[in-house]
């Protein structure tokens, strides 16, 4: 698998809106600290026109979603892309992209959720190393949670633990002055469902949002047959999470990704917390 070039002082970083994009005030302010702190670290960034708009859910028509995020890939002054937002479009620009141009010229994309679509097929179809992790405002924090100094350090080509946080943000915030911390009020609970006291898995880290891959599975952009034949002795470990998906949506979902061979060679999941759930079944996300 391909490793792109960690970021080294004074790269440049180019944020993109290849799903939503800014159309606060609030979300402008945020976008200009986190250009802010990334320059303190003594890091450049650029921005692709459409970072500040939003209409019907899209920064910009899918054609030109895709030109914006191959130009910066073809920047060779660019070493790594950090999307602007999620959303929920994302999808439609995905026969615009010239994966070759990716797979040819190797650099870091970071993002989550609706970022899903590009995430896992830069990786499944490009064999490019992806970042599943904060959009760009995230970092607009005056001071960086420990989960945004440990994303910045992976991309600097660091050695990081990951370890579990003690509490979370469940839910959305409204912001006021741009700068705010994740506002950590629940305690983190781990919940190892196969019945054990504890788990040991290695294997290869792949998933994402699993509203977006059910999306994928079955198009043309499905190559995870062959991605899980170049690294069967390494097995993978799927990491899932959902937005809008309710229990009964989860469990069919599972069920056309086992089936569709997605799962074959699994060494185990890890399922984040669901983001709007319900069940019409009284059946629990557990």
């Amino acid at each position: 698998m391909i490793i792109p070039e960690f970021l080294k002082e004074n790269n440049t970083i180019a944020v993109t809106a290849p799903s939503d994009g800014n159309k606060k005030p609030i979300d402008y302010i945020r976008l200009e600290n986190a250009s802010l702190n990334m320059k303190k670290h003594n890091l450049n960034v650029i921005e692709t026109p459409d970072v500040r708009t939003s209409f019907m859910g899209r920064s910009a028509d899918k054609e030109v979603r895709a030109k914006e995020l191959m130009e910066v890939w073809q920047n060779d002054h660019v070493k790594a892309v950090i999307s602007a937002k999620g959303g929920d479009f994302l999808m439609e620009m995905l026969p615009y992209v010239d994966f070759d141009v990716i797979k040819n010229n190797p650099k870091w994309y970071q993002g989550f959720s609706d970022n899903t679509g590009l995430t896992f097929l830069i990786t499944t179809l490009c064999d490019i190393v992806s970042v599943y992790s904060s959009n760009f405002n995230d970092f607009a924090m005056s001071k960086w949670h420990n989960a945004l100094e440990n994303n910045l350090s992976v991309l600097m080509g660091n050695d990081v633990v990951q370890n579990s946080f003690d509490m979370y943000q469940d839910g959305f915030i409204d912001y006021e002055t741009g700068d705010e911390s994740y506002s950590e009020d629940k305690p983190v609970r781990w919940n190892i469902v196969s019945g054990s006291e504890s788990v040991d898995l290695q294997g290869r880290f792949i998933g994402g949002c699993l509203d977006v891959l059910l999306n994928l599975c079955g198009t043309r952009f499905d190559k995870v047959s062959d991605y899980i034949s170049r690294y069967r002795e390494d097995g993978s470990i799927w990491y899932l999470e959902t937005f809008s998906l309710g229990s009964e949506d989860l469990e069919r979902g599972l069920w056309q990704l086992k089936e569709a061979g997605w799962f074959d060679n699994a060494k185990g999941f890890i399922f984040g917390r669901p983001a709007f759930f319900n069940t019409t079944t009284d059946t629990s996300f557990d």
